[in-house]
């Protein structure tokens, strides 16, 4: 992705500058998944973006995107705007174009992480799995499935064989998935990939039941820690489907057992 010329702006604490930059992207069939490209991949995409204009504070505190239609393979632009610049985070918003289309539309809180205090503290339960060894592999997984959502090839997860059933046509009913996942090629997690692992893992719905293609409406991430190397730990998660819709919760623990990343999406359930 690269930087087209911008041009400047007022600059300082609390004074918003509205002048556009735009990023060129190449979008790549590696990460389709039914009738488009996955959500959390095209997060990233934005992301990226937004890292590169705003190098002070390059890290995602929290995302918010809208998906307005199917983005495709091929060239995009990512058009960023700062809308208001503080002293330890910097609000900014970012539209991915193709062509007359904007597939999607983002508003984001990014920060320094490293620079804010590395403590998580939580309440919530730590995930813990059964180890790597005894778990499912998703090279394992229906070669249908495979051909449907390439992106799984991108990526090494290991399912929980409690919550794998799915892939046998034997879904447990309970709508959640969970994996130890990490990136290919040595590649350790980072905050701006944290925005595409919340959105990696099948459509928890897989465990309902209900396969296929389930078009992310709304998703919302929040990182919360510069992540440890090594495996990570993902749950999804969901309670209610109404309307045609259904909700998704996920939490990403890094292999020092911090809670590091959190989201929520609104998609809809798989024809």
């Amino acid at each position: 992705m690269g930087a087209s010329p911008g041009r400047s702006g007022c600059r300082g604490a609390g004074r918003a500058r509205r002048w556009p930059r735009g990023y060129a992207a190449d979008l790549t069939d590696g990460w389709a998944v039914g009738g488009g490209l996955n959500g959390g991949y095209l997060l990233a995409v934005n992301g990226n973006a937004l890292r590169a204009a705003n190098p002070t504070k390059p890290d995602p505190i929290s995302m918010s995107a809208y998906y307005l239609s199917a983005s495709v393979a091929g060239p995009a632009t990512v058009q960023t705007r700062t809308v208001r610049e503080g002293r330890s985070t910097t609000t900014v918003a970012a539209d991915l174009v193709q062509g007359e289309e904007v597939p999607i539309t983002a508003l984001a809180t990014y920060g320094d992480l490293c620079r804010l205090a590395d403590e998580v503290a939580t309440t919530a339960d730590g995930l813990v799995l059964p180890p790597p060894e005894e778990c499912v592999p998703n090279t394992m997984a229906p070669e249908e499935l495979r051909r449907f959502a390439p992106l799984m090839d991108r990526f090494e997860m290991l399912f929980d064989p409690a919550y794998a059933g799915w892939a046998v046509g034997e879904p447990s009913g309970r709508g959640a998935l969970q994996a130890w996942f990490r990136l290919k090629e040595g590649r350790e997690p980072d905050p701006g990939s944290l925005l595409t692992v919340v959105d990696a893992l099948p459509p928890v719905t897989f465990d309902l039941g209900r396969t296929g293609w389930a078009p992310a409406m709304e998703l919302t991430a929040h990182v919360r820690a510069v992540p440890a190397p090594g495996w990570l730990r993902v749950r999804h998660a969901t309670r209610t489907i109404a309307g045609g819709m259904f909700e998704e919760d996920c939490e990403v623990w890094d292999s020092a057992g911090r809670l590091v990343a959190q989201s929520r999406q609104l998609a809809r359930v798989p024809r």
